[in-house]
């Protein structure tokens, strides 16, 4: 099974989704998403794994976008400042999940 996170290692969150995922024995391609920002197929893509819209990746509060904006203009949004991406995500082949709490990605491991 693959296994990547889009890590911030400024963020307790990502930082503790990370540490979570060790412990289980789970090596996890680490993508740091800041220097190696993910082009839009990639937030697609992610997005459909994820099963959610184009909002669940967004840091609202940082975004100064209005809570209806559509989708195309939120992964505009997330291409021009990738420090706008929801941390983490934890993305296996089949299913993605955002790290908050970080035992939200829990539910996309296998058991």
């Amino acid at each position: 099974m693959a296994l990547t996170i889009w890590h911030n290692p400024r963020c307790t969150k990502s930082r503790e989704t990370l540490a979570l995922l060790q412990a289980r024995g789970l090596q996890p391609e680490i993508r740091l998403y800041l220097q190696d920002p993910p082009d839009r197929a990639e937030l697609e893509a992610a997005l459909a794994l994820l099963g959610q819209p184009a909002s669940a990746l967004l840091r609202q509060k940082d975004s100064g976008l209005a809570k209806d904006a559509d989708s195309g203009q939120i992964l505009d949004a997330l291409l021009r400042n990738p420090a706008l991406i929801e941390r983490p995500l934890v993305l296996t082949d089949s299913a993605a999940a955002i790290g908050r709490p970080p035992e939200a990605v829990l539910a996309i491991l296998p058991a």
